[in-house]
């Protein structure tokens, strides 16, 4: 009896002991968006870490010494690539941060700093959305070397066939514009899209992913993380607007930018973007402004592509379809920022005007306007070695 006492208090002892010396984790700050997400962890002296990932769902684990956590639990909050954080002694010399992801992604960062005004360290990490075929391949490299750090390798599509990502504009309770006649935009747009998902696939030239299948509220960010996830080559927004005045009638095709080309189009992208208010979402934090040189770049050139894309389908549109004056327009829509993707938004026309309308709801119609879509990614995906025939 004396013998099992004896042993409780030290085991009492040796705890107390080892929490002195453990560890402490404070501060833990957490903000992005679902293409991208930084997260800094406070430590009182410098942690030594290592971190690996697991999958089913994406997930990422940082091993600790033993530590004590001291975190706000409303910092914790899903935000951004972190759908749920859980941490927690794994023994008595160990304990452990597990960041579950929304879905892969990569670890663009994973470092240690002293902290320059206060004492103690802090550990960085910065995710970004990624395709599921580069997550299983870092993670096929962790496991090929348990103990070290598995970078992720961009996407690097090798896919066989050029892959076209169709965002039906709109959905669940964002219904978007209403015509004339009764058409609602987000019924439209997703008939639009499957169809033209169709027509691609039969060519044998494509995959094709779509954001929706059925009526479903999808907000923004998760629209360009689905694009990301399926390694896509190209992302198309497909809308179909509505203005007060009733005679404007064409289609029009949008780039991103910061600066708007013009009020109508600035206009048009606010309206786009409260697509999560709408819908009684709160929008995502906005991204820290940490982009290096590389990323800056990647951005420009996905930029160009997005801009020869545009014109191409211009092109090809006019030969089928009444265009707005000045088609090619650009503002600030949040479903075109992916940083690697080129994106265009298509509205097909203007639901306000009654003969667009009815061209939108005329099959006839909705042929000849896909035909001329697909050659235009005939062409931009040849120019930019995809489609092989």
């Amino acid at each position: 009896m004396f013998s099992v006492v004896l042993a409780a208090i030290l085991l009492v002892f040796n705890n107390a002991l080892g929490a002195d010396s453990a560890l402490k984790a404070h501060d833990y700050k957490m903000a992005g968006d679902a293409q991208y997400t930084r997260i800094v962890v406070h430590f009182d002296r410098k942690p030594d870490f290592r971190w690996f990932l697991l999958r089913d769902p994406s997930r990422l684990v940082i091993d600790l010494p033993s530590t004590d956590f001291s975190f706000d639990p409303l910092e914790l909050r899903p935000r951004g690539l972190v759908a749920a954080v859980q941490y927690g002694a794994v023994d008595a010399q160990r304990a452990r941060l597990v960041f579950r992801a929304v879905g892969p992604f990569s670890v663009e960062k994973a470092e240690v700093k002293e902290n320059e005004t206060s004492d103690g360290f802090r550990l960085i990490i910065e995710l970004r959305a990624s395709s599921t075929e580069a997550f299983d391949a870092a993670l096929r490299a962790s496991m090929l070397k348990p103990g070290t750090e598995a970078r992720l390798e961009a996407p690097s599509h090798t896919q066989d066939r050029f892959t076209v990502a169709l965002d039906p504009g709109h959905g669940g309770a964002d219904g978007g514009a209403r015509g004339v006649n009764g058409t609602v935009e987000k019924q439209i747009t997703l008939l639009f899209s499957l169809e033209l998902a169709r027509k691609l696939e039969e060519t044998g030239l494509y995959r094709v992913v779509l954001t929706r299948e059925d009526d479903r509220f999808l907000r923004l960010d998760e629209r360009v993380r689905i694009a990301r996830e399926k390694g896509a080559d190209l992302f198309v927004s497909v809308h179909a607007d509505a203005i007060a005045i009733r005679s404007v009638r064409g289609a029009t095709v949008y780039t991103v930018s910061d600066k708007a080309s013009d009020a109508e189009a600035a206009a048009t992208a606010a309206r786009e973007n409260l697509s999560d208010e709408i819908a009684g979402k709160v929008p995502e934090e906005e991204q820290d402004e940490v982009e290096d040189i590389l990323v800056d770049l990647i951005r420009r050139e996905t930029h160009a592509f997005s801009i020869r894309f545009a014109r191409t389908l211009i092109g090809k549109l006019s030969d089928t379809v009444q265009l707005v004056k000045n088609p090619h327009r650009y503002a600030g829509f949040r479903v075109l920022r992916a940083p690697d993707i080129p994106s265009v938004l298509l509205e097909l026309g203007y639901l306000s005007n009654p003969k667009d309308e009815a061209q939108l709801r005329d099959p006839a119609w909705r042929a000849a306007t896909m035909d001329a879509i697909i050659e235009a990614v005939g062409y931009f995906a040849k120019a930019n070695g995809g489609a092989r025939g």
